[in-house]
């Protein structure tokens, strides 16, 4: 009779212990419901509208509103998601939330953005350094030994024109190629004639000095060497009556009407630069001025000695503002993310184990979100997760309402400890302090935003 009576017992507090975890459970999804009303289909997935013509921006988990989804479903819990709603009915949100009062959001300077879509690139600066254009750089050498009798250039830098007459050269291999040419004119033989008129041109004399020899039928001691290309001396190695040899560069000459720029980039961020890529430098001894350009070249290889690899940059210099080996400040647009959303990169508060930001409701709510960046730059971040196009956040004191509702632990843990869904954020101290105070429901320093209760 007895263990009839304990089994019997033991029945009853059961079904005394189901009875009530159902009926918490039950209270905290009325709880945590939407505050629309419910679908007339019974259904309990959340998707009615109060109107029928409610926006409905997306669906979280009840127990979880960092878990978002753009259409109904179930939450990893088992539970049916709930709208949040772009105009939440009566005023009321549907979500968990935080309320400040408005004047308390004065006192502590809160301040909002709205993530966007934007196209965002990782950008690299670095230090350049100006180079003469080596497509436009000519050396001059001599084909046969010689002496140099006459020279008209006298210093680095001078300044010469195509055609223009660098120096006289003797040399006794010219000399007798011009004999051997026109005693082949007397002799009227095409095939000699030929011949010496090609051995002319490998000593260096051009088919003009060619003409003119055949035409004067006279023999030149001096043969005048002639500026390729307009531009500037980079390099004089010789001077007046010096003996030269074809392995000796006699100058070289550079036309400056357009440099290379020679940009350093490490050797971890050489993947990210390529052909075609923003380009802007700023030079010092031009404060102001900002050249724009594209990424003409990326060099394939790495200089052992800093571990960089090159970037080329073209610029034309008609002013010769940019001179060879000046440096310059350069900053690449490397590696674009096209049409991304994008915040302002103070509005992410970056903990030990994830990043979010503060959602502004609307109507004085907040609510933290986790999300996941991705690139950083010029100030703006990159979310990969979290954040739709048009959402606001706050991007000022963000903190302060962080530290009010957490979403480690989760939001809805936080307010657990009261009885419905909007709590009150006390008055702040607008002085040096700038903390948090203890909530109070219902002082008198809250609903009006006064200061320390």
């Amino acid at each position: 009779m007895n263990a009839t009576r304990v089994e019997t017992g033991m029945a009853i507090r059961i079904a005394v212990i189901a009875l009530v975890a159902g009926a918490v459970g039950f209270g905290a999804a009325w709880w945590l419901r939407d505050p629309g009303p419910a679908s007339g289909d019974g259904s309990g997935s959340g998707q009615s509208q109060s109107g029928g013509d409610r926006e409905i921006l997306y669906w979280v988990a009840p127990m979880d509103p960092n878990y978002r989804r753009d259409k109904p479903g179930k939450s990893p819990m088992g539970m049916d998601l709930v709208p949040v709603y772009a105009d939440p009915a009566d005023g009321q949100p549907s979500v968990p939330s935080i309320r400040i009062e408005s004047a308390v959001i004065n006192n502590i300077g809160v301040k909002t953005a709205t993530a966007e879509r934007a196209d965002l690139a990782r950008r690299i600066e670095s230090v350049a350094r100006v180079e003469p254009n080596e497509h436009r750089l000519g050396h001059v050498h001599v084909r046969t030994e010689g002496w140099i009798e006459t020279l008209n250039v006298h210093a680095e830098g001078a300044r010469v024109e195509r055609g223009d007459v660098l120096f006289s050269f003797y040399a006794p291999a010219l000399v007798s190629a011009q004999r051997e040419y026109l005693q082949a004119l007397e002799q009227n033989r095409r095939a000699i004639i030929d011949a010496s008129a090609e051995r002319l041109v490998a000593l260096g004399l051009s088919p003009q000095q060619i003409e003119r020899l055949e035409k004067d039928r006279q023999v030149r001691r001096l043969v005048d060497i002639k500026a390729p290309h307009d531009g500037y001396v980079m390099e004089l190695n010789v001077r007046h009556g010096m003996f030269v040899t074809p392995s000796l560069m006699i100058m070289s000459i550079a036309d400056l009407s357009t440099v290379w720029v020679e940009a350093d980039v490490f050797e971890n961020q050489a993947g990210w630069v390529a052909a075609g890529q923003l380009v802007r430098m700023t030079v010092p001894g031009a404060p102001g001025r900002v050249w724009q350009g594209e990424v003409d070249y990326v060099y394939p290889t790495i200089r052992p000695e800093s571990r960089t690899a090159r970037a080329r940059i073209v610029f034309d210099n008609p002013q010769l503002v940019l001179k060879p080996g000046m440096y310059t400040n350069v900053r690449i647009d490397a590696a674009p993310r096209n049409d991304v959303v994008v915040i302002p990169s103070q509005a992410v508060i970056r903990s030990a184990h994830q990043e979010r930001v503060v959602l502004a409701l609307g109507a004085g709510r907040f609510r933290p979100a986790e999300v996941v960046t991705g690139l950083e730059s010029d100030g703006r971040t990159e979310i990969i997760e979290g954040l739709a196009p048009g959402e606001r956040i706050v991007i000022s004191a963000q903190f302060l309402i962080d530290s009010e509702a957490s979403t480690n632990p989760s939001l809805l843990r936080m307010l657990g400890e009261g009885d419905d869904d909007d709590f009150e954020m006390e008055g702040m101290d607008h002085d040096a302090s700038s903390s948090v105070l203890p909530r109070s429901r219902g002082s008198a320093g809250a609903r009006s935003g006064g200061g320390t209760p």
